[in-house]
């Protein structure tokens, strides 16, 4: 097993290599089973007792050092995509390949409580990490249960203001996208990002549907559910996320990304609770933030 420091762990929770060699925080109680990689703090599973998997990952997704894991929950920070100055890179900013640590573990009666946490330090070896010069503090708790919550806090641990973008982009698995919607984005703007040139603003008709690649960054952070006709809801509870960001790479793109299957799209949906573009987060020295979201299945 790789050596990291960590905290105590209850019986519940054990840490180990992964795949790649990767340290993971597996979990396992009789209401959840779930994981988290340290690379990237990166959830890669969650299943509720009696429940199919609710997260999906891809087959072909690599991992490495300095490459993003493929599926699960990605930590977007401090820029989305290639930032609101498209220009910085890697996409998606440092946060989901930088090393982060385990700072605390705990069972109650089933649901387990993980905390970690990544400084400008830590992440100071990360692809991208001198794009963004600012002395930060992050703080993520995963909270496996009958509902799994996520919530990351950020902190300006320097003397200068900052903004950042922020995203968990949460990969959700479906049994076929082409029959699963969205609700509870009707009415709402979002900006179409497969347009060519500056991303074009649409107002939405009714629920979400998949037809073809889909890229859109909803100017809403309202709670959404995402329906699987003939197998489950899941519902998505954002606090403190401006945005929804609702993607499905469909059949050109997913070819072209080397660490997704040709024929994984139909398998996965994403919907992401975000502050990005216009709705970046600024903190003066010594503020803080934090973005929550509560997935459950129904």
């Amino acid at each position: 097993m790789t050596t990291t420091s960590a905290p105590a762990l209850p019986p519940s929770v054990t840490m180990t290599d992964g795949e790649g060699g990767l340290p993971v925080v597996r979990v396992s109680t009789a209401v959840a089973s779930g994981e988290v990689y340290l690379h990237g703090a990166h959830v890669t599973s969650w299943q509720p007792a009696g429940a199919e998997p609710v997260i999906w990952l891809s087959a072909e997704s690599e991992f490495r050092p300095g490459a993003p894991i493929r599926g699960g929950v990605p930590i977007c920070f401090p820029w989305f995509g290639a930032g609101r100055t498209p220009s910085l890179a890697p996409a998606h900013g440092f946060a989901r390949i930088a090393p982060w640590r385990l700072t605390g573990a705990s069972d109650d009666d089933g649901t387990v409580t993980l905390t970690f946490a990544l400084t400008h330090d830590d992440a100071s070896g990360a692809p991208g990490a001198d794009r963004w010069p600012f002395r930060f503090t992050a703080g993520y708790t995963v909270t496996f249960g009958a509902e799994l919550t996520l919530a990351l806090t950020v902190r300006n641990a320097g003397d200068e203001a900052f903004s950042f973008e922020e995203a968990l982009h949460t990969y959700l698995a479906v049994a076929d996208a082409r029959t699963a919607t969205v609700d509870g984005l009707d009415g709402a703007r979002y900006l179409d990002k497969t347009s060519s040139g500056e991303p074009r603003q649409v107002l939405q008709s009714g629920p979400v549907t998949f037809t073809s690649e889909t890229d859109r960054v909803y100017l809403q952070g309202a709670p959404t559910t995402l329906l699987d006709p003939g197998s489950r809801a899941i519902t998505i509870t954002p606090e403190n996320g401006a945005d929804t960001v609702v993607w499905n790479p469909w059949v050109a793109k997913a070819a072209a990304m080397a660490d997704f299957g040709d024929d994984e799209w139909p398998a996965m949906v994403c919907v992401e609770t975000a502050n990005a573009l216009g709705d970046a987060v600024t903190l003066g020295p010594g503020e803080s933030h934090t973005l929550r979201v509560t997935y459950a299945v129904r």
